[in-house]
């Protein structure tokens, strides 16, 4: 039996690991959870999961859910220390980081520290701080696996080759909501235009950064940490039937693809498998049906995101910190209705062009540069 913990249990991540746990209920099982400020969902998981420790980013919910839990034995927490403490559960085997943004950088390390392997779908711990993530794994003898369809896809294509072998990865784009729009169009683009993703099912921030390539060039970002390859080295292709899920090309030019159905659950159950497979019921490919796969050339002067994630990835240091928090920021907003569509992109370059880069950034350096960005956005607004 594997045990697991899940931080962000009731995000759409979250949500479909356990949906995994219940196809494979006699051979994992959950000993902790932690969510964001959906009490209800999560009072509904530990019902049917039963862990031993919960947490809520809301002290206030996690007070009224204390009491709720009164004489059930189950500790629940609040917080950063409830995250902390999630990731860092004794009998955890697996961390899956679920949440978003750098809210989980902290119990990253602590789960590393701790021993746990972690199945990774938080991108931004790796973004923001992967020159002291890979380090920490590698002192503590830890597991990275990758969750996010791309990254699993590479992970899946490297299986037994060496480093040295490797020419080239190709990293697929759906190409998102807004493909083939031009710059005119965007200006007019509303939220619930940049919401309706035609392949993947997601959270509101994921999705709208699909649709502005911020997601993808936060995934070259992560690759970059995670495969050990030069930007130089990653190349990003548009593949709108996300059939391809990423590719690699190798030093004799051969190509290895990992292809499927769109099902996050697929790389979830890998990465908690892994090297073992698991039957997985859902949809399969049909290649007697499937009419074509086609590819496109990304467009960076329409979707600016992904030049300025190249940009910053190249420069290092504190540079993925800005471009990840003024996008978070920035979102936040659009969702909010207070900006615009392209205003998303726009607030992201100014922040970069403001920035005084620090290299080889600790990680209070890092959380540093996290509040640099949200202060420098204020004063643009």
């Amino acid at each position: 039996m594997k045990k697991i913990a899940i931080l962000g249990s009731t995000g759409s991540i979250g949500t479909q690991t356990l949906e995994v746990v219940r196809e494979h209920a006699d051979e994992l099982s959950v000993v902790a959870l932690s969510a964001g400020h959906n009490k209800d969902r999560l009072m509904a998981q530990i019902q049917e999961f039963h862990p031993a420790l919960v947490s809520l980013a809301d002290e206030k919910l996690a007070l009224e859910l204390e009491k709720e839990l009164a004489g059930t034995g189950i500790t629940v927490m609040a917080g950063m220390e409830g995250l902390i403490a999630v990731a860092g559960a004794q009998d955890a085997d697996v961390v899956v980081t679920a949440v978003v943004g750098m809210v989980g950088i902290l119990p990253t390390m602590e789960a590393i520290r701790k021993g746990k392997d972690i199945a990774l779908a938080n991108k931004e711990t790796m973004v923001t701080a992967g020159h002291l993530i890979i380090p920490m794994a590698k002192k503590y003898g830890v597991s990275i696996l990758p969750v996010d369809s791309e990254h699993s896809a590479i992970f899946q294509c490297l299986r037994n080759a060496r480093s040295q072998e490797v020419d080239k990865i190709l990293l697929t784009a759906s190409g998102g909501p807004l493909r083939g729009k031009t710059l005119e169009e965007l200006e007019k683009v509303t939220l619930e235009d940049a919401l309706h993703h035609p392949n993947w099912n997601m959270g509101k921030k994921i999705t709208i950064d699909s649709s502005t390539m911020v997601n993808k060039g936060l995934e070259v970002m992560e690759a970059h940490w995670l495969f050990d390859v030069d930007y130089e080295n990653i190349e990003v292709v548009v593949q709108p039937q996300s059939v391809i899920h990423s590719m690699v090309q190798f030093e004799d030019g051969a190509i290895l693809a990992q292809l499927g159905a769109p099902d996050m659950k697929m790389p979830i159950e890998y990465a908690l498998f892994y090297p073992q497979r698991r039957h997985l019921s859902g949809e399969r490919l049909d290649f007697s049906t499937l009419k074509s796969i086609t590819f496109e050339k990304p467009d960076q002067n329409v979707f600016r995101g992904l030049k300025l994630a190249f940009d910053a990835g190249r420069t290092g240091g504190t540079m993925p910190t800005v471009f990840n928090a003024a996008n978070e920021k920035a979102v936040a907003l659009f969702l909010n209705r207070q900006i615009g569509y392209l205003d998303i992109v726009r607030l992201i370059e100014k922040c970069m062009d403001a920035h005084s880069v620090q290299a080889e950034p600790s990680l209070e350096e890092i959380l540093a540069t996290e509040q640099w960005v949200y202060s420098e956005m204020e004063n643009m607004l």
